[in-house]
């Protein structure tokens, strides 16, 4: 299968000009200035990408892709993603956690779903564990998780600061890291620790404790909800300027915005104003994920539902109402991810990498088409491929 993408303007991330994009397959055969199909040529299919921005297929590296949530009880368990949810944002590469609920959300199902959104069309790995420490892994021990299947490419998510989470000391943090450490050199993946961080005033300091007294690096840990609140956005601003990573999360709502949350689109422009190198810095939605809205004490007063489309609105926010390049905005969701999750087929436009584009329209950078790994699976801002239960 031959797809060919005309007078585009591409961005890599970073800006390429106006060039011609030929995808053989599943992957990108080339990239040139001009690509003209010869008269009687094999059957191709030709997208006139003029007056268009092409950029890579979105990483959304912290997906609830099995529901999550349960806060409130049985009935606040949150659904299952859909194929749509993801492809209409952009996204063609998923990356599945468990949260707060290890017991009736498990590794079994994680594994299954990811692989069921694969028979589907898009890319989809996963971490093991949820919130818990000791982790739940699939096999019974993090290493042999990492080497023996193929999808699991790392551990999480932890929760630290959080009246949720299972308050692990430094010393167990960093037999968990070096554990994630050593199965990822030892598969080539990268073995990073997806850690989520509470609102406690303890920020990230179990993480800077196991840096500081191991010698576990500190790009091991790839914590995220950096932009909850404004006292743990100040402190991760200080842990990417010492080689951190920082996620940044795109699910909301006005009301914790309202609380002192910072906007994801705008912690990005803060970030790079205080100084913060851009290649420590992503988005992910945490999409399907509750939003639960606790009160001082702990006690639950509302839940809403994270969405994937959060991530493709806080990177046409951050570029058109917070003034961050397209490349930045984009690096943020493609190359970053990619990078840090070791995930080297993907978050690039390049040859030989898999074919995972969006084309957007400009100047309001609506989404055209979506392609998955060579197949388009939206044209015209329209899904043309659903899910397998999707109408």
């Amino acid at each position: 299968m031959l797809t060919l993408i005309k007078n585009g303007e591409i961005y890599g991330p970073e800006y390429m000009g106006q060039k011609d994009i030929l995808l053989v397959g599943k992957q990108i055969g080339f990239i040139k200035d001009t690509i003209d199909v010869p008269a009687n040529f094999v059957e191709l299919e030709v997208i006139d990408a003029r007056g268009q921005i092409v950029v890579p297929g979105f990483i959304d590296a912290h997906v609830h892709i099995i529901g999550g949530g349960g806060e409130g009880g049985f009935k606040t368990r949150t659904p299952e993603i859909q194929l749509t949810d993801a492809t209409l944002a952009g996204i063609t590469t998923l990356v599945g956690v468990i949260g707060t609920d290890g017991t009736t959300r498990t590794m079994l199902a994680l594994l299954a779903k990811a692989r069921s959104l694969e028979e589907e069309g898009i890319s989809c790995f996963v971490q093991t564990g949820s919130y818990q420490v000791p982790v739940k892994t699939l096999t019974g021990k993090i290493e042999d998780d990492l080497i023996l299947v193929d999808k699991i490419i790392g551990v999480g998510e932890i929760a630290i600061a959080d009246h949720r989470s299972s308050q692990p000391t430094a010393a167990e943090l960093a037999k968990l890291a070096s554990q994630a450490r050593n199965g990822g050199l030892l598969s080539g993946k990268s073995g990073v620790v997806n850690i989520h961080v509470g609102d406690s005033q303890n920020h990230l300091q179990v993480i800077e404790d196991v840096v500081e007294t191991t010698e576990i690096p500190i790009t091991q840990f790839y914590p995220t909800h950096i932009n909850r609140n404004p006292h743990l956005f100040s402190a991760g601003l200080e842990f990417a300027k010492k080689g951190g990573y920082i996620d940044f999360t795109t699910s909301t709502i006005r009301k914790f915005l309202e609380e002192g949350e910072v906007k994801a689109s705008t912690a990005i422009k803060r970030a790079l104003e205080e100084g913060v190198d851009i290649r420590q810095i992503t988005l992910t939605s945490d999409g399907q994920a509750s939003l639960p809205d606790f009160d001082g004490n702990g006690n639950l007063r509302g839940l809403n539902i994270g969405t994937c489309m959060s991530l493709y609105d806080s990177v046409v926010d951050a570029i058109l109402e917070d003034g961050v390049t397209i490349a930045d905005a984009i690096r943020v969701v493609t190359e970053n991810p990619a990078s840090i999750l070791k995930l080297e087929k993907k978050g690039r436009l390049e040859v030989g990498r898999d074919a995972d584009i969006i084309i957007m329209k400009q100047p309001t950078l609506e989404i055209d088409c979506v392609i998955a790994m060579g197949q388009i699976m939206v044209k015209g801002g329209e899904a043309v491929v659903k899910g397998t239960f999707e109408k």
